[in-house]
C-alpha cells in the first residue's frame, strides 16, 4: 500500500471512529423532573397556546390566561363571561381554527370549548373576548370525560367528546361539527377520562387516531374513526384510580411542556395547585423528540413516551414531586402543533435521528476533505520533482 493510500485509510477509520462516538450519544438519556412554575389554586386543565403564546387554565370553576412570562390574568370573567362550579373537571380545547370536512364551515382560531358536566352535558363555547354561550348538547352520554380537536382530519376536524353512555355500557365517543351537531363515531369502548391527543403523522397506521389513557388498566389506547378501540401499548407505571396515566399530549416543534398539579386534599398524591413544567434542555436530554406523545400519570405525575411506527413503544422519561396529581392535557409552551399533516410536523419523526445523520455527515465530508488535502499534496510533490530532475 502506498504512503498516500496509508494515509487516507488511517483517516476514514479516525473519521468512522468519530462518527460511531457521535451515534453512540442517540440512544443516551437522561430522565427530567417536572418543575413548579406557577401557583393556580383548583388548576386542573390547559389549553393552547393561543397564537400569542398565552395558555388558557381552568381552576375551580373560573378561566385563566398564562401569559409565557408566567404572569396570571382572569379570563372571561365579565358579565357574559364563563361561571363552572368548584369541583367537577370540565376540561378545555382551544381551537387552532379549523375547516370542519362536512359541515361547510370553520372552527374560529382562538375559541375556547369547555365540557358542561350538568344534567344534560353540554359543550360551552368561549370567543376570544370572553363572551359564554352554550355550543352542543350530548344526551347519549351521562357525563363527558375528555375533549380535544381532531387536527388530523381523520374525524372530519371536529370536536371530539367522550364520556360513559347515557344508557347500556361503555364509553362513548361523539364528534361535534361547527355548527354544533352531534354524531356518535364509537361506543362500547372501554372507560377512559382525562387529556386526550390526536397521534401525529408520524405513527404509521396509526396516525390521525384519538389517543386516551385507560389510568384504570394502564393502557394506552387509541380510537380509530371507524369506531374501534385498539391497544397502542402498556404504559408500564402503576395504574388504577386516582394513580394511572391521565394526561395526554404531542410534543412540540419547540419550546417546554406544561401539566396541571391539581391540589386534592385526602388523597395519597394530594397535589400542590401549581402548573408544572419541563424545559426543551430536559426534553431533549431525556431523549424526547417533536411529535412524540407525551401521557402522564395522575399520581406523581410519572410520564411516558409513546412513539409508534410499525410497532409502538413506551419509555419513561420524566417524574415529578411525589405529591403531585396530574389533570387533563399536556399542552406545549412552543408553537402549536396545529393540523398533524403540515409539512414541519411531519418532518418531526426524524430528529431523534440528529446525531447519528450527523455523524455519517461528519465522516463523508471529513474523508473528502482528508483525501482531496492529500492528493493536491502528492500532486505538488509530483511537480517538484519534475521541476527538480
Amino acid at each position: 500500500m502506498s504512503h498516500l493510500r496509508r494515509r487516507l485509510a488511517a483517516a476514514v477509520v479516525l473519521a468512522a471512529i468519530a462518527a460511531g462516538w457521535s451515534a453512540a450519544g442517540v440512544g443516551a438519556s437522561t430522565p427530567a423532573t417536572w418543575q413548579a412554575w406557577q401557583h393556580l389554586p383548583g388548576v386542573f386543565d390547559l389549553a393552547g397556546p393561543r397564537a400569542d403564546g398565552t395558555v388558557v387554565a381552568a381552576a375551580a370553576g373560573r378561566l385563566y390566561q398564562i401569559a409565557p412570562d408566567g404572569r396570571i390574568s382572569p379570563f372571561a370573567n365579565g358579565p357574559q363571561g364563563y361561571r363552572g362550579s368548584d369541583g367537577p373537571e370540565a376540561y378545555i380545547a382551544l381551537s387552532p381554527g379549523l375547516q370542519d370536512s362536512g359541515a361547510g364551515c370553520r372552527f374560529a382560531g382562538g375559541d375556547l370549548f369547555v365540557l358542561d358536566l350538568g344534567t344534560v352535558p353540554e359543550v360551552i363555547r368561549v370567543s376570544p373576548d370572553g363572551r359564554a354561550g352554550a355550543f352542543a348538547s350530548v344526551p347519549a352520554t351521562k357525563t363527558l370525560s375528555g375533549i380535544v380537536f381532531d387536527t388530523g382530519g381523520g374525524f372530519g376536524h371536529r370536536l371530539l367528546v367522550a364520556g360513559p353512555a347515557a344508557q347500556g355500557d361503555g364509553t362513548i365517543v361523539a364528534a361535534i361539527d361547527c355548527r354544533g351537531g352531534v354524531t356518535t363515531v364509537a361506543h362500547g369502548l372501554p372507560a377512559f377520562e382525562g387529556g386526550f391527543a390526536i397521534a401525529p403523522p408520524s405513527f404509521g397506521a396509526h396516525a390521525g387516531e384519538l389517543v386516551v389513557p385507560d389510568e384504570l388498566s394502564g393502557r394506552i389506547l387509541a380510537v380509530t374513526p371507524s369506531g374501534q378501540a385498539v391497544e397502542l401499548a402498556a404504559s408500564g407505571i402503576d395504574h388504577g384510580g386516582d394513580i394511572g396515566v391521565e394526561s395526554a399530549g404531542v410534543v412540540p416543534l419547540s419550546g417546554g411542556v406544561l401539566v396541571a398539579d391539581r391540589g386534592t386534599p385526602g388523597s395519597p398524591h394530594p397535589g400542590t395547585d401549581s402548573v408544572l413544567r419541563i424545559e426543551p434542555a430536559a426534553l431533549a436530554a431525556a431523549g424526547v423528540a417533536p411529535g412524540d406523545v407525551l401521557l402522564a400519570s395522575e399520581g406523581g405525575v410519572v410520564t411516558v413516551d409513546l412513539r409508534c411506527a410499525a410497532t409502538c413503544t413506551v419509555r419513561t422519561v420524566a417524574g415529578g414531586p411525589a405529591p403531585a396529581h396530574g389533570e387533563g392535557h399536556l399542552v406545549g409552551l412552543g408553537p402549536a402543533p396545529g393540523v398533524a399533516s403540515t409539512p414541519a410536523a411531519t418532518a418531526a419523526p426524524g430528529a431523534g435521528r440528529g446525531p447519528l445523520l450527523r455523524g455519517v455527515a461528519s465522516l463523508l465530508i471529513g474523508v473528502a476533505v482528508i483525501g482531496t488535502t492529500l492528493t493536491l499534496r502528492a500532486r505538488a510533490r509530483r511537480r517538484r520533482r519534475r521541476t527538480a530532475g
